[in-house]
Formats: structure tokens, sequence, C-alpha cells
């Protein structure tokens, strides 16, 4: 196995680009939280209507599970991501279990999104612009980061397969994350035809 893991360009690039649109996503809402707490009667920019509302996200118990607000976290955790795809399209050669412990932190994350696509759709009952901003970048940057850190070549062949079909998977996660929400909100979304 090879001291270093070099990632392609494609793959480099997303790191960097979705590590970018990740700390964007994270800063806004951390900049509308710090409004909205300076001024309770404050309507974030991210509230466009009853479903699609932050500021009801933002104001409960799941906005700030670890006792601070959650995008403080997207903010640390995309910094590491932005300065990762430098290195990589700078093609520093990082080590595999580099790529390993970012794919594990990303797939931390995916799992707290999960949990809180969860929370937003049946407990809140409305969805953060941003935050599904944050959502699709997690995953799409989980999927680029276990190609890089087990790409082909590595590990047992059905790893391999997973590889080989990774983007078909990542659409079919989306697809069914949109028909949650449709469903969930199927009612507000009819009335808009």
């Amino acid at each position: 196995m090879p001291t270093g893991v070099r990632s392609g360009a494609p793959g480099a690039w997303w790191v960097l680009i979705g590590g970018v649109i990740g700390l964007i996503a994270s800063t806004a809402l951390t900049v509308e939280k710090v409004r909205l707490l300076a001024d309770s009667a404050y309507v974030p920019s991210c509230s466009l209507n009853p479903v699609l509302s932050c500021g009801s996200v933002m104001a409960t118990p799941q906005a700030g599970v670890l006792g601070l607000p959650n995008p403080l976290i997207g903010i640390a955790a995309f910094t590491v991501v932005v300065v990762t795809g430098l290195l990589a399209i700078a093609k520093v050669p990082l080590p595999r279990w580099y790529w390993l412990g970012l794919t594990a932190g990303l797939l931390v994350g995916a799992v707290f999104v999960h949990w809180l696509i969860f929370q937003s759709l049946y407990r809140i009952g409305a969805l953060c612009p941003y935050c599904m901003v944050v959502w699709a970048v997690t995953i799409t940057l989980l999927v680029v980061t276990a190609s890089i850190a087990g790409g082909a070549g590595y590990g047992h062949k059905s790893l391999q397969i997973l590889h080989r079909w990774r983007w078909t998977v990542t659409a079919l996660w989306f697809i069914g994350l949109a028909v949650l929400i449709f469903l969930r909100f199927q009612d507000y979304w009819l009335t808009l035809v």
C-alpha cells in the first residue's frame, strides 16, 4: 500500500468546492442566528414561506445539539475540508489514514445530517434552505472522500462494486430524500400548483 494517497483531479476539486459551499452555508446560518439573537423580530433571509423557514428551525433545541449552534460545528468541519481540498489540488500526497479519518468524520456528519433531516421533517415541520445545502454537500463529500480513501485497488470486492456505482447510489439517495420532503409537505406543495 502506498504511503500517500493522491486524489484524482475531479475528486480534489469537489472536496474543495464542496467544502467552500458548506462553509458559506454554515457561515450564512451563523450570521442569521446572530441577527436573530440580537433582534427577536428579525426575519432571516432564508425564511421564504411556511415550509422553507430557517427561522422556525433555528428556534428549536435541535439547532444547537452540542450546546452551541450547529452551524459553528459546520464552520469548523468545512474549514478542514477546504484545507484538504487545497492540499489535494496542490497534489500533496496525504496518507491513506488521513482520507479514512476524513471519511469517518464525514460519515459522522452524514449521520448527524440525517438525524436533522428527520427532525426537520417530522418534529419541527419546516425546512431550512441553508441546512439543505449542508445536507447535500455532506452526502456528496462523503461519497467523494470514501472514493478517494478506498478507491480502485483498495478493499474488498464489494467495496469496489460500491465504488463503481457510487453516483447511482448518491442519485437514488437524493431522490429518496426529495420523495420524503414532497410527501411530508405535499399539502403545501399542491397549493402552489
